[in-house]
């Protein structure tokens, strides 16, 4: 591998930056609350919008992908998976299509050393076997009927990152679930750049990730990487497109891997490698390999993975940069999550359409950014709709994800259509949601498994503060059949008796599938959460009976015995000061438990309706 130490440094010197660039607004937003003691939270809200109304400014000159070499393709049929189960006939580029690659690459690069402007992909059908990678003061911008494809062979974004590393490929530097690695690029990248944009005309306008379009000559595609998903009573995800038993994937062995820690961490305490490790060779797998690096302290250089691993790259990754917007596009079939921004300021994602039913196909995730602006967005998701993430393991080094406003946007299919976590080990704060609608419109097929979410465990740890949502129309309900999380052994809380995977409306989960860490010995800690105002209707379930959800919420604490560090354990705080008021859940399927809280405090219900009934009462369990 030839120089991966200037790529450590610059991403050392990234995180630093990033760290001090996060850590002003913050202040200013902690005395702003101080100030106004029990003042509007909305205020705030409608600060951070006013501030991303126009977060980016361009030249005005115009660079048209044709003058650079860019050519439409012609397109064919195929077989391919639309979502985790479904296949249809789409179109993809012909064989021998025209790669606009290297003009796409030429007109980037011309239009940012000429001082910025405008990349303009026009109308038609492209073909890019490669990443396009956005430079400061460009806006690349596909106007109306322009649809990218993006090749769907892994080497194609192993070919041209800056850190050279030999039999892995040309990788760049990227997070993979929130851990710092070398990997595939995404199909978009940049890193460090100021004064960006990725822009369409409309929904017409498509970034198209390709992943479930069948490798070459093969049945697999990316998708199938994901394996086997182990999610109890999932509806419509419980599948990896062309997995069998046995099949290499991200959670399956991989003999590239070292067969002990002590070969890329010799210095690493006896004790400690055995935790990190567990018993077997699980922790090898791709997917459990890289936290283990984290937690060993594993250097960035050394945690390489790309070729002849299968860790499938985000659609559209950004890490580092200012002043952002996206805007006005629809992104499909993406292989991995659709959006992820890691450690940006000032960033806004407007009317983009992110539709992809794949497996992690989130829509937008955030991951240890700051003042962040959601707004007038739809997601079709084969994951989470949006989920702000801050970093797992020891890879907190930008920080807490914060200021972050969601509004006039629509959900449909998804796990979660506002969530926090799981990976929030650099805490989140601040963070406001407002008028969305969760439509569900496929509530009969593919149904949003849960509204509001909340994700950690003993190993994610982290903080939630500050959590605002109001004035949430969720006309079809949720999921109305419960998915049960495995508890640890020893747990106070048996195994397959608790909804949190789906069934509520509101999930507050600090033991998010708690068997899938070796190490739990970071509690989280969840308190100041606002939820007002909304308002859930019921569908016909198969029984021919009306439901809204299973229960109207499950707000399950942090459970203690989950602990396996040394003593003295450290304090496991129950989850406090939330409030739910005004909002009606409509009628729950489980009318005898219509919820279920553990280690919660002082949840206080306000003219809170569940089937029929007003509650106002304060729970603690």
């Amino acid at each position: 591998m030839k120089h991966p130490f200037d790529a450590r440094r610059g991403f050392l010197k990234s995180a630093a930056v990033a760290g001090l660039a996060l850590s002003g607004p913050a202040h200013a937003l902690a005395a702003a609350n101080k100030a106004a003691g029990a003042g509007d939270p909305w205020r705030e809200a409608a600060a951070i919008a006013r501030r991303l109304a126009n977060p980016v400014k361009f030249r005005k000159a115009d660079y048209p992908v044709t003058d650079f070499g860019a050519a439409p393709c012609k397109l064919v049929p195929v077989q391919a998976w639309i979502s985790f189960e479904d296949q249809a006939t789409v179109q993809t580029p012909a064989p021998g299509a025209h790669d606009c690659y290297a003009a796409f690459k030429a007109a980037i690069e011309k239009c940012h050393g000429e001082g910025g402007g405008r990349v303009v992909i026009p109308r038609g059908d492209w073909f890019c076997a490669g990443p396009i990678v956005l430079l400061s003061n460009v806006n690349v911008h596909l106007a109306r009927g322009a649809h990218v494809y993006f090749s769907n062979d892994p080497a194609d974004y192993a070919k041209y990152g800056d850190v050279d590393c030999g039999a892995n490929g040309k990788l760049v530097v990227s997070r993979w679930q929130s851990n710092d690695c070398l990997n595939f690029s995404s199909m978009i990248y940049a890193r460090n750049q100021d004064n960006i944009a990725l822009t369409g005309d409309d929904w017409t306008a498509i970034l198209d990730g390709q992943g479930g379009v069948p490798f070459a000559g093969r049945a697999d595609c990316w998708w199938t990487w994901k394996g086997k998903n182990a999610t109890v009573n999932s509806v419509a995800q419980d599948k990896s497109p062309n997995y069998v038993p046995g099949k290499l994937a991200q959670n399956h062995v991989n003999e590239l891997n070292p067969k002990s820690l002590a070969d890329v961490a010799p210095n690493l305490p006896e004790d400690k490698r055995r935790l990190i490790q567990g018993e077997g060779d699980k922790w090898r797998a791709d997917d459990a390999y890289l936290p283990a690096l984290s937690e060993a302290g594993v250097p960035l250089e050394k945690r390489v993975f790309g070729l002849g691993h299968y860790l499938r790259p985000p659609m559209i990754q950004l890490i580092g940069c200012t002043n952002v917007l996206l805007e006005g596009y629809q992104v499909t079939h993406t292989p991995f999550w659709q959006h992820h921004p890691v450690a940006c300021r000032n960033l806004a994602i407007r009317k983009v359409h992110a539709n992809s039913l794949g497996p992690n196909s989130d829509g937008f995730d955030p991951e240890a950014c700051d003042t962040v602006l959601v707004e007038g967005c739809q997601f079709n998701t084969g994951d989470d709709c949006i989920a702000i993430k801050a970093g797992k393991n020891l890879d907190t080094q930008y920080g807490p994800a914060q200021n972050i406003v969601i509004q006039k946007c629509t959900m449909q299919s998804g796990h979660g259509a506002v969530t926090l976590g799981s990976e929030m080990a650099g805490g989140i704060q601040n963070v406001y949601a407002q008028d969305l609608v969760f439509e569900n419109m496929n509530w009969a097929t593919n149904p949003l498994n849960t509204a509001i979410r909340l994700k950690t465990n003993m190993n994610r740890g982290g903080f939630l503060r500050n959590f605002y949502v109001r004035n949430v129309s969720i006309p079809n309900g949720v999921q109305t059949s419960p998915s049960f999380y495995a508890s640890l052994p020893g747990s106070p809380i048996a195994s397959k008796t608790v909804a949190t995977a789906a069934g509520a409306v509101v999930t507050f989960d600090c033991d998010y599938t708690p068997r899938a860490d070796n190490v739990r010995v970071r509690p989280p800690e969840v308190r100041n959460v606002h939820i007002s105002k909304v308002r859930v209707g019921n569908v016909k379930t198969k029984d021919g009976k009306q439901a809204s959800c299973y229960q109207a919420f499950v707000i399950l604490g942090p459970v203690a015995s989950d602990y396996n560090g040394p003593a003295p354990a450290p304090a496991v705080l129950p989850v406090r000061d939330v409030t739910i008021t005004d909002c009606d859940f409509g009628t729950p399927v489980d009318t005898d438990h219509p919820w279920y809280t553990y280690n919660v405090r002082g949840l206080k219900l306000a003219n809170v309706m569940i089937g029929g009934k007003r509650y106002d009462t304060t729970l603690s369990a």
